[in-house]
């Protein structure tokens, strides 16, 4: 934090995701500001700031970490872990969209452990996380999520291509996969990172279950999440509205930006 308590709020990524937490911070979140943002698209970027009136720098991913306290991560997974080490590394703070990447870096969890930094991900696209928690202090027997998406949400995930799966054309809802969160993570980075916050809330990504459906006959990206527990029973059912990226729904990016609220708000509901 610096000296007057605005948190520095640095942005890795200006997609569809990256540009509306730009904004949400150029209208204001109390007690948080931009301060720099990253992308590979440099000069595209400082031209969309620019349209905004936003006056903020555009750095390289291993500077972003010295303008800022709180770095959001909303970047392709492939270049999760050079955003994320210099962050973690300096004892900061990362937000996480890209939450799937941290199943294949674990030492990160270590990394944060070591310096003092902090892991965040936001959990506004699902349901019933805050009950899940809580039954995890005791025993869960069982976690599935079912999601159904439009097929342009899921065209050229690689689980896609490696199993000769053509959407493209189909009438009627077909179930593309069957598995463990782990493994639909890995066939689905872009599509199903909210399946490794239920995982990691619950039962972890080996345990939980996960099917994934193409459904022409949707327009949003449904997660149905079932529960069973010593201490409840949940099912819940939550259907996204896509953004401008139809592989992320728009609940996204206002997760995260609810999540800046409630890290300095003075009452701060859910667990």
């Amino acid at each position: 934090m610096t000296s007057d308590k605005q948190r520095r709020i640095g942005i890795a990524g200006l997609g569809t995701i990256g540009k509306s937490l730009a904004c949400a911070l150029h209208r204001g979140i109390p007690h948080s500001v931009l301060a720099a943002v990253s992308t590979r698209s440099v000069e595209s970027a400082r031209d969309w700031l620019a349209t905004q009136g936003i006056k903020v720098p555009v750095v390289a991913l291993d500077e972003l970490e010295k303008h800022c306290d709180v770095v959001i991560e909303c970047a392709p997974a492939a270049i999760f872990e050079d955003i994320a080490r210099p962050v973690l590394g300096a004892g900061k703070q990362l937000i996480v969209l890209s939450s799937g990447a941290l199943l294949d870096h674990p030492e990160l969890v270590d990394l944060a452990a070591h310096t003092g930094g902090r892991i965040l991900v936001p959990t506004g696209a699902l349901l019933g996380l805050d009950a899940l928690i809580a039954a995890s202090e005791g025993d869960v027997h069982s976690v599935t999520m079912v999601t159904r998406k439009p097929v342009k949400g899921l065209l050229g995930a690689p689980y896609l291509a490696e199993h000769g799966i053509e959407l493209e054309g189909i009438t009627q809802p077909v179930r593309i996969f069957a598995g463990s969160a782990r493994e639909a993570i890995a066939g689905f980075p872009a599509n199903v990172n909210v399946a490794v916050g239920l995982s990691l809330a619950g039962i972890g990504p080996d345990r939980t279950t996960m099917e994934i459906w193409a459904d022409p006959g949707v327009t949003r990206n449904t997660h149905t999440i079932t529960v069973d527990s010593d201490s409840a029973s949940l099912s819940m059912t939550i259907a996204n509205i896509p953004s401008e990226n139809p592989k992320t729904g728009r609940i996204t990016a206002r997760s995260a930006i609810a999540l800046l609220r409630k890290m300095s708000a003075p009452l701060a509901v859910g667990t």
